[in-house]
């Protein structure tokens, strides 16, 4: 049976949240597996990489939470491990997972690490556009209130706009604006792969600038942000992402060779 939040079968919930972050990896990674394997890396290696770095995401991404909501989970110990109920920072789990990919491929194997960020990284976009649907399910990770005359502007479906009413207001539907940022941004950068001659690591590099640079603006109009400080955290680490990124971006462009994924590309329109 569907339930508001999840499939119920017998005495078991499965959680849409789950399955959004399960479908949002799995398609991403079915398209990065085949660059990956078109570049001639060894498939058994990916595989299990892939399923490695989904547990290593989740828990880095969960402990991101935990760190900077300590107060709450120092007074309730148990609930750190009520992953179900949602409680995962994003930043956290791609700053553990590239750790890992690092570990994994660079360090015990020997690869090139930017050669397979560029492989990877732009297609993580596809897994935060559906992933970002956990939180509409869970109501959680919303924007601040709007009247409903806003929400039906933007010509929203009934379902989401319903969705969205929360404890008496409707609200922004940030997950969307998310969702949809992440879309436009994946097909860009899959533009400039196209038409520019990018060097190795700058795919990569043009994932954590716009990535960043989205997630800056939407994260100040959300009413759950985890703080450091006065700053909301999302942002802070934002910023410094933007201004790493583009200073490898432009260092890259002068000492790496030239990204012979767009080159394959072009040669096959």
């Amino acid at each position: 049976m569907f339930g508001d939040k999840g499939i119920h079968i017998g005495g078991i919930t499965i959680a849409y949240y789950a399955l959004c972050i399960l479908a949002g990896a799995g398609i991403a990674y079915a398209l990065m597996r085949r660059e990956l394997k078109f570049k001639g890396y060894n498939t058994k290696e990916t595989d299990d990489f892939f399923f490695n770095v989904i547990l290593v995401g989740v828990l880095g991404a969960r402990v991101w939470y935990i760190l900077f909501s300590l107060p709450t989970y120092l007074s309730d110990p148990i609930a750190m491990f009520k992953i179900w109920e949602g409680g995962l920072a994003f930043h956290g789990g791609v700053i553990a997972g590239a750790a890992y990919g690092y570990y994994y491929f660079t360090h015990k194997r020997g690869y090139d690490f930017w050669d397979l960020a560029d492989s990877i990284l732009p297609y993580v976009l596809i897994a935060q556009a559906i992933g970002r649907w956990g939180n509409f399910f869970n109501q959680e990770a919303y924007g601040g209130p709007v009247s409903y005359e806003f929400l039906n502007k933007l010509m929203l479906p009934d379902f989401i706009i319903d969705r969205m009413f929360i404890d008496g207001q409707f609200h922004h539907p940030t997950f969307l604006y998310e969702s949809i940022f992440c879309l436009i941004s994946f097909f860009f950068i899959r533009l400039i792969i196209r038409k520019v001659k990018l060097r190795v690591g700058q795919s990569a590099l043009l994932y954590g600038i716009f990535y960043s640079f989205g997630r800056m603006f939407i994260e100040q109009l959300r009413t759950d942000s985890l703080m450091f400080g006065p700053i909301r955290t999302a942002q802070l680490t934002s910023v410094v992402i933007i201004v790493v990124c583009v200073y490898l971006f432009y260092r890259f462009d002068k000492t790496k060779e030239q990204n012979t994924l767009q080159v394959r590309l072009s040669n096959n329109g």
